[in-house]
């Protein structure tokens, strides 16, 4: 059987080293692929051992950046195969995908999928109690898995649009995340990236994208903080990771749990074209003036914001021809939203930028050539 299996795949033998676990010693080895499973061929032209794919176990999980491998096989109790080439360990990777590291994550989510289970079981409640079983899924991704997806899908969303990093926008840009970020006593992450729509993004683990057509069409620095501020307000409820569980389902949330990115590579798109309900704006906006309080920031840059918007929406026509003012989609009801801004009460406050720097930030992309004006 072991002859007819090597003669039905081409030989391509790869360097190896065996140990039969009886001495410190190994021997050098040449070892092929198969049908059957690996042939591990020594010298004096014995026949080979085949070690069966299936049975096959690694030191440690294959991932794309391994260039070696260990193996053991149940057939041949303490026995060692080391490999040092990285084309075999690819190679390997699919006649044995049991050995790869995502695979080794689904065996260890055994635990998540207990969670998961008690999960499903209470939905049923969850909603009779107007509970989203999606937010508390969110709430039990690990907070290094939601930071790695979240610059993930910054990264797709920003592909093929530069980050814009002007230094003294930057700093500009840094001071003012740092302000409120204080303020919601969490880390925030705020990029800029050179895109001609006006809005802005929350995504999982505290990383947000600000366009920047919002960022020069903002009339203040408060205006941009208030933005800022609100999208921060997504961010420390939860409602990207939230939304991402919803749209993709369970395998996204067990995914993130597991500490795999690998369905998240068009989430960007995902987020993108989230909208969210009207309960989880005002919660948003409800973090934005506790924040811009803290902060020592007016709320009236939120008020003046949702103003503009809400004349924007009158002509929504217009906008959509333009297709330049995709905020409205994705942030509802601006209106009502501007009358609840002017509506809070004052308290002490300062420019949430001073001149120079709310300058630097809107140059932190270069400066625009020409002002946007209504398409004809």
């Amino acid at each position: 059987m072991h002859s007819s299996s090597l003669q039905s795949v081409p030989a391509v033998a790869f360097p190896g080293r065996f140990s039969d676990g009886k001495t410190a010693a190994t021997e050098a080895v040449s070892v092929t692929f198969t049908s059957g499973g690996l042939a591990i061929s020594k010298a004096g032209g014995a026949s080979p051992q085949v070690w069966a794919y299936p049975a096959l176990e690694a030191a440690a999980s294959l991932t794309a950046k391994a260039n070696d491998v260990l193996l053991t096989s149940p057939a041949v109790p303490g026995c060692t195969l080391f490999v040092d080439h990285r084309d075999f360990v690819r190679l390997l990777g699919d006649r044995a995908p049991h050995l790869n590291a995502r695979a080794d994550r689904l065996r260890t989510a055994a635990p998540w999928l207990a969670v998961a289970a008690v999960i499903v079981a209470g939905v049923a409640g969850l909603w009779v109690a107007d509970v989203s079983p999606a937010r508390i899924v969110a709430g039990l991704i690990p907070d290094s898995a939601r930071e790695r997806v979240g610059k993930q899908v910054i990264a797709s969303m920003a592909e093929k649009r530069p980050v814009c990093r002007a230094p003294a926008g930057a700093a500009a840009l840094d001071k003012l995340t740092a302000r409120l970020s204080a303020a919601a006593n969490t880390k925030f992450n705020v990029v800029v990236v050179d895109w001609s729509v006006l809005n802005a993004f929350a995504a999982p683990g505290e990383q947000i994208l600000l366009t920047r057509e919002l960022v020069q069409n903002a009339r203040s620095a408060d205006e941009v903080a208030a933005v800022l501020a609100h999208e921060m307000g997504h961010g420390l409820e939860r409602h990207p990771e939230t939304g991402i569980v919803r749209m993709l389902g369970m395998s996204a949330a067990l995914e993130l749990m597991t500490g795999g990115t690998g369905l998240f590579g068009s989430a960007g798109l995902v987020l993108a074209q989230l909208s969210y309900t009207r309960q989880a704006e005002e919660q948003a906006d409800d973090h934005s003036y506790r924040l811009l309080r803290l902060a020592g920031i007016a709320p009236a840059g939120l008020r003046d914001f949702f103003k503009r918007a809400s004349e924007l929406e009158e002509k929504s026509e217009i906008a959509k021809t333009m297709g330049q003012f995709d905020i409205l989609r994705t942030h509802p009801q601006s209106a009502a939203r501007a009358k609840r801004a002017a509506a809070q009460p004052t308290y002490p406050a300062s420019p949430a930028l001073n001149d120079e720097d709310w300058q630097a930030l809107k140059d932190i992309c270069g400066p625009r050539l020409k002002p946007t004006s209504p398409a004809r």
